[in-house]
């Protein structure tokens, strides 16, 4: 899965490295002008993402920037007391790879509103020992990031959502998730699945709001080649805690002495 991730980008570097617009520019939701590196993204945050649009019908789709919020709201939840969605389920920050072309809640998405989400990396949780009586078992975080340097992208879907009654000029909420696969190589020892990569020749592949969903890159692993991982601080665990040490290798374990 994926519920952790960090990403030092700014949006506005990020359209330039990737030849994007970048409309998150001017808006409230912490992107833009008002980007801060995050080491420690998670859940209900709002993200960055890139899409693929068209300005008008007819005219040539281009990539986009768009800020997100993570965890999809499909377009048929209904609308809460609050006036904000009553969604009641569990929050759909991973979609599975084998589902999103039948799942009522990714099917729609995944005909024309797939996105990618870029990262540094990801954190993931492997299991360490039994579970003690009425305790957590203990788990340690690792860190699986770029090993050239490079931020990774992950494939993901988005959708828009507005309450019942919302005038048509009505910005909409626009949020997403994060598709998952079988975990490979040495990342199938610290959690069985892991974030679907897209390599960079099939973004725009990936992305098209024209052609339908490739199912053969729903199969692959992206840019497994080059994903690196390590362990790294407890200081993860806690989404209080952001900064650069979070992705630091851990310090090893002081050695015991031994009596003679």
């Amino acid at each position: 899965m994926c519920g952790r991730f960090a990403v030092t980008t700014d949006p506005a570097l990020l359209a330039e490295k990737i030849k994007a617009l970048d409309e998150t520019t001017g808006d409230n939701s912490g992107s833009g002008a008002n980007f801060a590196p995050d080491f420690n993204v998670a859940p209900t945050q709002t993200i960055t993402s890139v899409v693929k649009r068209h300005s008008e019908p007819a005219d040539e789709s281009t990539r986009r920037i768009r800020a997100m919020r993570w965890g999809l709201i499909p377009p048929w939840v209904k609308t809460g007391a609050d006036g904000g969605p009553d969604n009641k389920g569990p929050l759909l920050i991973n979609a599975r790879a084998e589902k999103v072309a039948s799942s009522p809640a990714f099917r729609n998405s995944a005909k024309s509103k797939r996105c990618l989400i870029p990262m540094d990396g990801w954190y993931e949780w492997r299991p360490n020992g039994e579970k003690a009586p009425g305790k957590k078992a203990p788990k340690t975080p690792f860190y699986m990031y770029g090993s050239d340097g490079e931020m990774l992208f992950m494939a993901g879907l988005w959708s828009t959502w507005r309450p019942d009654g919302a005038p048509r000029d009505q910005p909409p909420l626009v949020s997403c998730t994060i598709i998952t696969t079988d975990a490979a190589g040495p990342l199938a020892e610290i959690h069985d699945r892991m974030p679907l990569t897209i390599s960079a020749p099939d973004w725009d592949r990936w992305l098209d709001p024209d052609a339908p969903i490739d199912e053969g890159l729903l199969r692959g692993h992206g840019d497994l080649d080059r994903i690196a991982l390590r362990q790294v601080s407890t200081l993860v665990n806690s989404i209080r805690n952001n900064g650069p040490e979070l992705i630091e290798p851990a310090e090893p374990e002081p050695e015991q002495a031994t009596l003679l």
